[in-house]
């Protein structure tokens, strides 16, 4: 049910050391929206088994789908986050023809509902599961608040990356909203300008929706407690699948994605640019099979799309069935650490 995947130097490493939740220091989580759905199971068997005495460090990089999940996963009981995170999201109904005020709202009662002061005073002050918010500060006609001109600055955006995926630094920069106690560090040669922040008690609902707000869909964040005035969207822009190399990385990163063909940004969606092998090498991604998807309903993993293609019903009851089946995955993911089945681990497919 489950395909591994594993860098060059990922995969020496656990032929040496065996499949071993110490190997690992960092953890990425993709946007997507309701595509991770198809982790659920994944993510209770990592926090709630794989990762559960853990003591060192485990930092938590996200962006916009990612970030909520990250944001649920440190907290003092992962598990009841993210199972809260899962249901409150996957009942969500709009009404027809829903504006991206309705959406945002929606989105804010979520997070109120998933991240109560408790629990974010526990995520930000988690010393061994450390989160990490991606966003990203939008220039230019991208930061406007009006439709057609953001339409414009994003047709803009989808010229330039198609030239050259560097010429989208002029309308982004990339933020991070970072665990206090993480030092952290995106790699200089990435074309971004990266801008860090303590991710606090008073910021922590802000980044979070900031790292969600998809555009053309939802408001804008215009203000995050610590970071500069600006129009904040979603993270995902930049670090849709992620194309970054971390420096000083130390241990491996374990990526468990809905997909094995990670896109850099949110404009290479349709594009046949990969992310680079190099920035892949001490990565160990986790899959679902061709075998799995097939076997669910409507033979697809969720998607943004459902909202509309489907009545509300049908659509919570086909996700509801899709978290249930993600089990599958966690199934298959411990039987490979049990059995220590490396030969089950596949080279990077791209």
């Amino acid at each position: 049910m489950l395909d591994v995947y594993a860098g060059n130097k990922a995969r020496a490493t656990i032929e040496e050391q065996g499949l071993q939740a110490d190997l690992f220091t960092t953890m990425f989580g993709a946007s997507g929206g309701p595509k991770w759905f198809t982790l659920f199971g994944l993510d209770k068997y990592l926090f709630g088994e794989f990762f559960k005495d853990r003591t060192l460090p485990l930092d938590l990089i996200g962006s916009s789908a990612g970030a909520f999940r990250f944001g649920a996963l440190s907290q003092g009981d992962p598990i009841k986050a993210i199972t809260n995170l899962a249901s409150i999201y996957s009942n969500t109904v709009y009404s027809d023809n829903a504006d991206a005020t309705e959406i945002t709202e929606k989105a804010i009662d979520l997070i109120n509902a998933v991240y109560p002061k408790a629990g974010i005073a526990e995520s930000v002050n988690n010393r061994v599961f450390r989160p990490h918010f991606i966003v990203a500060k939008c220039s230019g006609l991208t930061a406007s608040q009006h439709k057609l001109p953001q339409l414009a600055g994003l047709i803009a955006s989808l010229v330039l990356n198609r030239i050259n995926r560097s010429l989208l630094a002029n309308q982004y920069q990339r933020f991070m909203f970072k665990s206090a106690q993480s030092d952290l560090t995106i790699d200089a040669a990435d074309p971004f300008t990266t801008h860090y922040h303590a991710l606090t008690n008073e910021n922590f609902t802000q980044a979070l929706l900031a790292s969600g707000s998809i555009p053309m869909v939802m408001n804008s964040v215009n203000h995050i407690a610590g970071a500069p005035t600006g129009i904040y969207r979603d993270g995902g822009i930049i670090d849709y699948h992620f194309d970054i190399s971390i420096e000083q990385q130390q241990g491996l990163i374990l990526y468990p994605h809905f997909n094995n063909a990670p896109k850099p940004g949110w404009f290479d969606k349709n594009l046949s640019r990969h992310c680079s092998h190099k920035n892949y090498d001490k990565v160990v991604m986790l899959a679902p099979s061709r075998e799995f998807i097939e076997r669910l309903p409507f033979k697809k993993i969720p998607d943004r799309k459902d909202f509309t293609d489907m009545d509300a019903s049908t659509r919570i009851k086909y996700w509801t069935q899709v978290l249930a089946q993600t089990e599958q995955l966690a199934e298959s993911f411990d039987d490979i650490v049990q059995s220590q089945a490396i030969d089950k681990i596949k080279p990077l497919p791209f």
